[in-house]
């Protein structure tokens, strides 16, 4: 088994009524990316501010890098970091100032702390930047400055809650760019999204939670997997043809279709029969049967693509069955 960053086993977090956190199981490998995936108020936030000591568990245990996170807090918080939602910065002051104060507090004497901060805004390409008061800066710029506070003294474990919420997409490039970097320096992050293409991106194996427990786990890969062999894509040149094309589809595939928002677009993903390669190959067979019947028909394909399935996918088929579940108990 490999060495594990975090380890959690029913942990439990209760407020008034509501159950934030209920029995959760985790496994972290240490030395990459895990994903914790969910929606809002899926317990996320939740379980970092367990697991960083911000929190007293209700319930069951937690332990990072084998130190209890109840009876050992100490030795945890000396070997990990926090970036919340939000940026945790003085406004007042300049990026330069904000990164010395904080290495002066971590222990860093004068001229230490302005070398690391020096070191960390050219790192993060905001040397001219730091000259600046903070409340000038654009959102992307703090999140960065923000991910630099939280590695002035370089990490064990660095717990990253939603970093990229709210960014363009050119600043949340930048934020991944950032994560890979601090990785590849020996640091294991635990990254909570809601963006599935984030956990994508950058994770190496991925935890889906919904209320509070986790409904999946495993590569992303893997997740992909569960849900299907693929998923067919097809736009039609006349939107007249699309519900023709929905009924042949359906029959030709046995899936469900679904209409996307460009009038002449459909996709059905496939659940083919085995696995591996052979599940791959019944997929391709399934789809060119597909693409037959619409020709037979007379219906005119524009464009057409046989992919794995999204974790868009994944995750609305896991909280879908999650739901069905639950209403039917």
């Amino acid at each position: 088994m490999p060495d594990l960053a975090i380890q959690t086993s029913g942990l439990v977090k209760v407020f008034g009524e509501t159950r934030a956190v209920d029995g959760l199981d985790l496994a972290v490998p240490a030395g990459a990316v895990y994903g914790v995936l969910g929606p809002n108020g899926a317990g996320k936030t939740t379980a970092v501010r367990m697991l960083a000591t911000l929190l007293r568990p209700d319930g069951g245990e937690a332990t990072v890098f084998g130190h209890d996170v109840v009876r050992e807090a100490d030795a945890v918080r000396s070997r990990v970091s926090l970036t919340g939602q939000y940026a945790s910065l003085d406004e007042d002051l300049t990026g330069t100032e904000n990164l010395i104060l904080l290495a002066r507090l971590l222990g860093h004497r004068k001229p230490a702390a302005r070398e690391r901060a020096a070191e960390l805004l050219d790192a993060f390409g905001l040397t001219d930047a730091g000259r600046r008061q903070v409340k000038t800066y654009s959102g992307g710029m703090r999140r960065r400055l923000d991910i630099a506070a939280s590695i002035l003294n370089t990490p064990d474990l660095l717990f990253l809650d939603e970093p990229t919420t709210g960014l363009d997409p050119r600043s949340r490039n930048q934020v991944w760019d950032i994560v890979r970097v601090v990785v590849a320096h020996g640091t294991t992050v635990l990254l909570t999204t809601q963006y599935l293409e984030e956990a994508d991106r950058l994770a190496a194996r991925i935890a889906v939670i919904d209320r509070g427990k986790v409904i999946a786990e495993g590569t992303p890969g893997q997740l992909k997997s569960s849900v299907g062999a693929g998923a067919v894509h097809v736009r039609l040149r006349d939107p007249g043809a699309r519900p023709a094309a929905e009924r042949l589809l359906a029959e030709a595939l046995d899936a469900s279709v679904y209409l996307e928002a460009d009038p002449v677009a459909l996709t059905a993903r496939l659940t083919g029969g085995s696995t591996g390669e052979g599940r791959d190959s019944a997929a391709a067979e399934q789809a060119a049967r597909a693409l037959g019947r619409l020709a037979e028909a007379g219906i005119v394909v524009d464009d057409f693509s046989l992919g794995q399935p999204s974790l868009d996918e994944v995750f609305l088929a896991l909280t879908d069955h999650r739901a069905t579940e639950e209403a039917a108990a």
